[in-house]
């Protein structure tokens, strides 16, 4: 069986608020030629999450693990 990993776990994991995790993943989402893997995987109306170790969930993580531009 493959491993799981959600946001709720990568929040906890980087002490993000999962709210603002969610905004940033919509939005590098968004931009298919930065992240591709994250726009592949990224499926309307579902869970956040990746298989472990995938290419998606290393760019999630490269996302939220970037600083925040503050306005």
């Amino acid at each position: 069986m493959t491993d799981i990993v959600t946001l709720k776990a990568i929040c906890d994991e980087l002490t993000i608020d999962p709210r603002e995790a969610r905004e940033r993943l919509r939005a590098a989402a968004s931009n298919a030629k930065a992240n591709p893997e994250l726009a592949k995987a990224r499926k309307p109306r579902t869970p956040w999450q990746w298989v472990k170790g995938s290419a998606a969930e290393k760019e999630a993580r490269k996302v939220l693990s970037s600083p925040t531009e503050t306005s």
